[in-house]
């Protein structure tokens, strides 16, 4: 038996399976599409699995922009944009792809 925790996350997979219809999308937009469809996750926790599926090759950086805006903090937000990758292994779950139909 292996110690220590195992690769596989059901909150990953989920983005996966957000990912795989959205295209690519930056972590905020794939926290609320999140918390729409599945049961409620903090913000934080989604953060982590973007940043562990990077690791795991499950999500790819697409790119890293700069955006203008007025937020609490200032003018200027960065914003992180994710894409699937070699390693996920969308599932297409019919809940995910309804919310999405539902969108257009």
């Amino acid at each position: 038996m292996k110690r220590g925790r195992p690769l596989k996350s059901e909150i990953r997979q989920n983005i996966v399976e957000i990912l795989y219809l959205l295209g690519e999308g930056y972590a905020y937009q794939v926290y609320k599409i999140y918390a729409e469809i599945f049961a409620p996750v903090t913000m934080r926790s989604v953060y982590h699995h973007l940043r562990k599926g990077v690791s795991t090759q499950e999500f790819i950086v697409k790119a890293i922009k700069k955006e203008q805006g007025q937020y609490s903090w200032g003018t200027e937000v960065e914003k992180t944009y994710y894409a699937l990758g070699p390693a996920a292994s969308p599932k297409a779950l019919e809940t995910v792809r309804e919310y999405f139909q539902k969108r257009k």
